[in-house]
């Protein structure tokens, strides 16, 4: 199918990612996000106030993220805008963009932002009351480090769940150290000629504001923390489990970020295209859920169902995005579906640039439709797991208006 909403070309961006604990560290996110959602309208001389409807993702609190996406807009000078905020893991991008979506599909609204912004650094420790407990004491969580450890459900870590996949698929080590040099050297393609391609949707140097967003502290020339691996190095890495399969050097990292998409009408996105001539079409989206602790498996039967929904195959893609804390996902999924590994991922992907979560997701899908447009045009696939075994994906194409 075909919906009715379009991605504005050029209308939308992400900030370099920076690996936790680095210079995004003491950023309150949505704050952050906001004030990067305000320089990049200005210069693509968007007016806030042609947003009647807007979407905010996260999946760590900032202090006053109850009041959520109203909030955000509110900073940005989009004062009647009004809209949810959700959560869904590294999900989140692909679930704000189908929000937005839906919400013009049904003509409840014309112009939407959607913005997602993670901190993982500084994570909060929260207090849960219980004045029952023994002696009055309550429960206490570290938000980030308790939840990467343990999914109540099954009481696993994240990384069970790929130990679990390369168990049952027959993934080794040796291949997923192949495929970590094969994502880096994709990644070098988008620092090419000045990080030509990162520019396109990406402000660089990049000025890293103070926590009161009133002066510029540093400057970030790209992505900060990027891991740059050789065979001998991974060579010498032991798997994270006792006899399991998965390195460090075969997982991302955790990182701190925003990106936003703006959502509108066919009409609309021909005005506040950078290129009338482009158009970017959403044509499916799809949403899984596998057995408990698989949840690498999960991107499968999501991009399954959003291909379906676009009557499209994997072979009628001309770009393939995913989302890949683990090497493992990307060397399950080219098994199952034929995909070819090596040009999966061109320019980048979370297995190299980071892990913020929310804002992840966002930025392949933007890294998707540059990639489209630089090949001149086609269908774009991004699928990306999510905890509690879920994944969520799109097809989208880039064509001519």
């Amino acid at each position: 199918m075909t919906y009715k909403a379009e991605i504005p070309y050029g209308a939308y961006w992400s900030t370099p990612f920076a690996r936790w604990q680095g210079s995004f560290a003491n950023l309150h996110s949505i704050e952050f996000a906001a004030h990067v959602a305000r320089l990049e309208l200005a210069k693509r001389k968007i007016d806030p106030a042609t947003f009647d409807y807007g979407v905010m993702g996260f999946s760590v609190p900032q202090k006053h993220s109850f009041y959520g996406l109203p909030w955000l807009t509110g900073l940005i000078g989009a004062t009647h805008a009004g809209g949810p905020t959700l959560m869904q893991a590294c999900a989140t991008g692909v679930r704000t963009l189908l929000a937005a979506t839906q919400e013009i599909e049904v003509g409840m609204a014309t112009t939407a932002l959607t913005v997602n912004c993670d901190r993982t650094s500084n994570g909060p420790h929260l207090y849960y009351p219980n004045p029952r407990g023994p002696g009055g004491t309550g429960a206490a969580e570290d938000w980030v480090m308790d939840n990467f450890g343990c999914d109540p459900l099954g009481g696993h870590t994240m990384l069970q769940t790929a130990e679990n996949v390369c168990a049952k698929h027959g993934i080794g080590t040796a291949e997923q150290h192949e495929l970590v040099l094969r994502r880096e050297e994709q990644y070098q393609q988008a620092l090419a000629n000045d990080s030509a391609f990162l520019r396109r949707f990406m402000t660089l140097p990049f000025e890293v504001p103070a926590p009161n967003f009133k002066k510029t502290v540093s400057t970030m020339p790209g992505d900060e923390g990027v891991s740059k691996s050789s065979p001998e190095g991974l060579a010498k890495l032991k798997p994270v489990i006792t006899g399991g399969v998965v390195t460090f050097g075969a997982q991302t990292h955790p990182a701190d970020g925003n990106a936003a998409i703006v959502v509108t009408t066919r009409d609309k996105a021909r005005e506040l295209s950078a290129n009338p001539k482009i158009a970017v079409r959403l044509h499916g989206f799809g949403l899984a859920r596998v057995a408990l602790a698989y949840m690498p498996e999960a991107m499968l039967p999501a991009a399954q169902r959003a291909l379906s929904q676009a009557g499209r195959s994997v072979a009628q893609m001309t770009a393939i995005k995913t989302h890949n804390p683990f090497a493992a996902n990307d060397l399950f999924f080219a098994k199952q579906t034929g995909a070819d590994l090596k040009s999966m991922n061109n320019y980048g992907c979370s297995l190299v640039w980071g892990h913020p979560q929310a804002p992840m997701g966002t930025r392949a899908i933007i890294e998707l439709i540059e990639e489209l447009e630089l090949r001149g045009g086609g269908f774009g696939l991004f699928t990306g797991c999510a905890a509690g075994d879920t994944a969520m994906a799109v097809v989208l194409e880039v064509c001519d208006a």
